[in-house]
């Protein structure tokens, strides 16, 4: 049996009654839950709907930004540079030291944003259309971006000294975007349990790494009076086949051996989610697990999910992995990648034109996703009745470098002449033709299937629509300049209406001849560089 197949089972059986009970039932001793319209179980958070603005929205900009971006080598470096023999721990060892020596703890006061302005990056972004905005309020790295109340390892107390999300969201604010915040760090649990390992060859072989220190360690460290536990959190066991490095994979959903967190661990984890919409007011939240943070062992996600639907009836909470039924309750999340269909809920792609954290190596090979790329996949998501959220990874001293620059530019451009066919818009009868739309294309767990995507061209077509008007979107500019959409051939089935002149974005109007085979249209020069965009009158 598939593992989602398995995973999908599992959770049927735990949603079958709605008087669940927890192992790990979530403490509000210090943070409490806001009671309103909606209750923490699947059958109330059903009645929530997705919000007309986001669905109007179609594209976000995620600052995926953290102290991970200090080494330059790419996401998930903070669990990598305690796996003996990897690129980021020989890339650790030779600039910084041994991990039983300097672990990521020490890293952390070289986050230091130097030449991050927040404003900035938001005018900016707005400009490439981005119509809301997400940051990270912490990663699986456990180090909370602002002036936490539960975790002292922050960036208030350690690296930049500044509230990280509070100028986020001021500079959202100012820039008119819903504002969206992600958090990460239930899994820190299992994901820093390679930190409690040692070196097996070699001259340290057999000395432990950091984590396992404890606050007495520090005394004259300069994280003297700071608990090492409070950040890497591996006072428990190793979960079952920890020293396999892929095995988190299998336990991400809790299951297959995962060492159960502590009561006290999930409570923290919930004060500080909850402190974190108090103080900074999110229109969305994301959570990069199955189903919900703990699900289905506690009830910390679902009162997360209902604390912020009470608070804001007009949020979006976003989780992966889930059910139909669960996606009534949440907003579905696929991580790079895409259904082939159109899905009748509002859903979003998560991606990257690089790293979750930034990569040097990315940059230097030459390895960003195009604005071409991007587009691209924008267009096949909102055609799907999709957003897509997309990260532009930042250097840990607050810039993106000038490949990425040029990667905005390129979008801004392309955006700004034809935005008109992405936002405010919804499905057509069909989403699209051509040899992408009819492959059969699987989605791998949470998403990961981009690259069945890849290679589009001028014979893909991608449909959506307003009231008033029909969008035909080719993958690209066929070399002859003769499009033929099949779809909108003479006595279709889905445009009863004559056609007889098209638009085209960013040039004009231009003639049309309907035949048995498909819409003729003959494109002028190519009037930008990524893709036509046809307008017809409904």
């Amino acid at each position: 049996m598939k593992k989602s197949l398995f995973v999908a089972i599992l959770l049927s059986a735990w949603l079958s009654t709605s008087a669940q009970q927890y192992r790990i039932p979530v403490s509000e001793q210090h943070e409490k839950m806001q009671t309103g319209q909606f209750e923490p179980t699947w059958e109330s958070l059903q009645t929530h709907q997705t919000p007309e603005w986001f669905r109007d929205a179609k594209f976000g900009i995620w600052a995926h930004w953290g102290p991970q971006c200090v080494e330059g080598s790419g996401d998930w470096m903070a669990r990598s540079m305690y796996m003996e023999g990897s690129r980021e721990y020989k890339w650790h060892v030779e600039h910084y030291g041994h991990p039983s020596e300097v672990g990521f703890k020490d890293i952390l006061p070289q986050f230091k944003a130097e030449k991050w302005e927040p404003e900035k990056l938001l005018e900016r972004y707005k400009r490439c259309g981005a119509k809301y905005f997400f940051v990270l309020g912490n990663h699986h790295d456990n180090f909370d971006l602002w002036d936490s109340k539960y975790q002292p390892w922050n960036s208030k107390n350690i690296g930049p000294h500044r509230d990280i999300l509070d100028e986020w969201a001021k500079a959202a604010k100012k820039a008119g975007l819903p504002l969206g915040i992600s958090f990460h760090a239930d899994h820190a649990w299992t994901w820093y349990e390679p930190a409690q390992r040692y070196d097996l060859k070699g001259p340290k072989a057999g000395i432990y790494y950091d984590g396992n220190l404890t606050k007495e360690d520090g005394k004259g460290k300069w994280w003297e009076g700071l608990d090492p536990q409070m950040l890497y959190q591996q006072n428990h066991p190793m979960s079952q086949g920890s020293w396999d490095n892929g095995r988190i994979h299998a336990q991400w959903g809790w299951e297959n051996g995962a060492c159960p967190p502590s009561q006290e661990f999930v409570t923290n984890f919930y004060d500080r989610t909850l402190d974190a919409i108090n103080r900074y007011q999110p229109d969305l939240i994301y959570f990069d697990v199955t189903v919900l943070p703990f699900y289905p062992l506690s009830d910390c996600g679902l009162r997360i999910v209902t604390h912020l639907y009470n608070k804001n009836p007009r949020s979006v909470v976003f989780s992966k992995i889930l059910s139909n039924d669960q996606r009534k309750a949440l907003t579905w999340d696929v991580e790079r990648g895409a259904p082939n269909e159109i899905i009748p809920i509002p859903w979003q792609t998560c991606n990257c034109i690089g790293g979750w954290h930034y990569n040097t190596s990315i940059y230097e090979n030459d390895q960003y996703k195009s604005a071409t790329t991007v587009v691209k996949q924008l267009v096949d998501i909102v055609s799907k009745n999709g957003n897509l959220l997309l990260s532009i990874p930042l250097r840990a001293d607050g810039t993106y470098d000038e490949k990425e620059s040029k990667i905005l530019d390129d979008l801004e451009a392309w955006m700004t002449q034809n935005e008109e066919s992405i936002f405010g818009t919804r499905p057509w009868v069909k989403f699209g033709e051509g040899p992408i739309a009819e492959k059969d294309i699987k989605i791998n767990d949470q998403g990961f299937n981009d690259g069945q995507y890849a290679g589009m061209d001028y014979r893909d077509i991608r449909f959506n629509q307003t009231k008033k008007y029909l969008y035909v979107t080719a993958m690209g500019w066929p070399t002859d300049k003769h499009l033929v959409i099949k779809s909108l051939a003479k006595d279709n089935s889905y445009f009863k209406k004559p056609i007889s002149s098209v638009h085209l974005l960013g040039y004009g109007k231009l003639k049309a001849r309907q035949t048995a085979e498909g819409l003729m249209v003959e494109l002028p020069q190519p009037v930008n560089q990524i893709a036509p965009v046809l307008r017809i009158s409904k």
